[in-house]
């Protein structure tokens, strides 16, 4: 099943939220993980996993190290489901 970008990104901001606590309305695609949403490493890799999951998607560490923002993880979650 492919999901379109609109879904990716509100799939991705319950992720954030249900992991941070954060409210979903401020988790936007603008949003810096580490700036922004104050998100360490571990919980973006935690955040990572339950996104491949969700999006039946394989997400490589590598990759996953480049997310700047929830936009820059939505665009690759686009892309990766081919």
């Amino acid at each position: 099943m492919a999901f379109t970008e609109q879904d990716i990104l509100a799939g991705l901001q319950e992720i954030v939220a249900e992991e941070t606590g954060l409210p979903v309305d401020t988790i936007t695609a603008e949003k810096s993980f580490v700036d922004d949403l104050d998100i360490d490493s571990l919980s973006i890799m935690t955040i990572v996993t339950l996104a491949e999951d969700k999006f039946e998607v394989t997400i490589p560490d590598d990759d996953a190290k480049e997310f700047t923002t929830v936009g820059s993880a939505v665009s690759f979650i686009v892309s990766a489901q081919g």
